[in-house]
């Protein structure tokens, strides 16, 4: 299922999602903007621009609750003193609980995160270049209590985490004042999820 951001109205929340935020900071401001680089012509972004270090705002997904699944997102880091972030969540419990893979530009890393009772813990991590201002592609894969994330079409996390096994919401993710455009949102059946016959 490919999210249609072309279709949406420009200026207000996207439609089909409900925002949240984990941590500390001002309310959370996602809309829907314009950006001529972009699949479409539109993107979703979070434009608040809070600089509370600890503030991780979440966009999720109203229809859409799997288990075993597979999100993909392309996004562009645009701006960003504190953080330059962009992340995608799987098995959102609610905006504390979770798990979340993120690409920072600031940092030059790629990290696979669970978040429990709003505290954020490491899994795993690989430093790799991530460069403002240029459209990537980020996907995380949850299958069982194994976790993949490839950034820019490479596998480059694969680790098992048993802290949420059940269904869950999706969404995307950014932190503190993170301005990142992100499009081409798709949400599948994990492939070895669908390989083994279960339904997501």
């Amino acid at each position: 299922m490919k999210i249609d951001i072309a279709a949406m109205p420009v200026g207000g929340m996207p439609p089909g999602f409900t925002a949240g935020l984990t941590g500390q900071g001002e309310p959370v401001c996602w809309q829907v903007l314009s950006d001529d680089t972009a699949p479409g012509g539109k993107v979703i972004a979070e434009t608040s621009r809070d600089t509370a270090d600890y503030r991780f705002p979440i966009c999720v997904l109203d229809d859409v609750t799997a288990k075993d699944v597979a999100v993909s997102v392309r996004f562009k880091a645009v701006a960003g003193e504190v953080d330059q972030a962009a992340g995608l969540l799987v098995r959102g419990q609610d905006q504390n609980n979770f798990y979340v893979a993120r690409a920072n530009a600031l940092e030059a890393n790629v990290r696979l995160y669970k978040v429990t009772d709003g505290v954020r813990r490491q899994i795993a991590g690989r430093n790799i270049e991530v460069p403002s201002g240029a459209w990537q592609s980020l996907r995380l894969e949850v299958a069982g209590d194994t976790l993949t994330v490839a950034f820019n079409g490479e596998r480059i996390i694969e680790t098992r985490d048993a802290t949420f096994p059940q269904a869950g919401k999706v969404g995307l993710w950014t932190k503190a004042d993170s301005l990142t455009h992100f499009a081409d949102l798709t949400i599948e059946p994990s492939p070895a999820d669908v390989a083994g016959g279960r339904q997501a």
